[in-house]
Parts: structure tokens; sequence; C-alpha cells
């Protein structure tokens, strides 16, 4: 499993099984929270569910077609973030994430992020890095304009969570040396 030190609170780690119970306590404390602007957290429950996250998450790892890590901040796992996607034929990530309700205001997705999009310019060489958000949603839209991303557009009925109908804001950042 490998992990990379971001900055003296946060370190990523490669989802694994050994994170599926912190997971579970984390979806159930900030259920209300994150079912707001994410799905999966109506269909992923329990530890079983997780396990099955984890293992499909390194099988898309190890064909270099996503890369999902474990946030630890001060030693807690608090959520999780890395890329979605990996196009390598176009050269863009897309990056995720999702933190407990705890943990938000404390800068730890915008530092992960920072240091996901280095690793994508520079280790993987792409040339773009997007972020889909829920239009309403602005804390991550806030996460986006701090990383310096542009509003590339708004998807209209993009996605479906619960009864609502939630339009995306997509915001993107071309690599500067391509």
């Amino acid at each position: 499993m490998f992990k990379v030190v971001v900055d003296n609170e946060i370190t990523l780690h490669l989802v694994h099984e050994a994170f599926v119970s912190k997971y579970v306590e984390l979806t159930k404390e900030s259920h209300e929270y994150i079912s707001q602007w994410m799905a999966w957290p109506l269909f992923c429950k329990t530890e079983d569910d997780f396990k099955k996250f984890v293992k499909g998450s390194l099988h898309k790892y190890a064909d270099g077609k996503s890369m999902n890590c474990s946030i630890e901040y001060r030693g807690d796992i608090v959520g999780n973030c890395g890329f979605n996607t990996i196009n390598h034929d176009l050269k863009v990530v897309e990056i995720g994430y999702w933190l407990g309700e705890q943990y938000q205001g404390h800068g730890i997705i915008t530092r992960a992020c920072q240091y996901l999009i280095d690793y994508a310019f520079t280790q993987l060489g792409m040339h773009k890095i997007q972020i889909s958000a829920a239009e309403e949603n602005i804390s991550s839209r806030s996460v986006c304009e701090r990383l310096g991303m542009t509003l590339e557009g708004v998807i209209t009925n993009r996605e479906k969570i619960g009864e609502r109908i939630l339009n995306h804001a997509i915001y993107g950042l071309h690599n500067s040396k391509t």
C-alpha cells in the first residue's frame, strides 16, 4: 500500500481494506451532509459495500484508469480523494473527493487536491485537471476557485441525488508547461 505525505497534517493512502471500518463510521456520522451531494451513500453503507469499493478501486488503479486515496488528517482517516478517471489518451484526469462533515473548514481538500494536481502534471504527464461539482455546492466550488481553476460551464440535469436533479459546474485547470 502506498502513501504520500502532503504536509505535516495530511497523508494520502491508496485505498485499502484496513480503512473500511472508518469509512463506515464516517459515512454514518456525516450521512445527511454527504448525501446532499453524493449518490453513493444511499448504496454504500456496510463494511461489505466498502470492501467492494476498495477492491474495484484497486483494480481500476492497477489498470491505470483511476486512483482513489484515503485522506489521513492528524492521524485519523477523514475522507477520500483521488482521480475518479484518468484518461491517458486525452491527457486529462477528473478529481473527486468527499470529507466527513466535522472535518470541513481546515483546508484538507484544497491541500489534498493541490498535491493531486501537481502529481497529475509532473508524474502522469497530464495536460488538464477537471472537477465537477454540484452547482449549489458552494464549499466544493470554493475549493476549485482556491485551486485557481476556471469555470468552464454548467451542465444541466447532470445527476440525480434522491429526488433532486442537480446541475454540475465544471472546472478545469491546464498545465502551463504543455
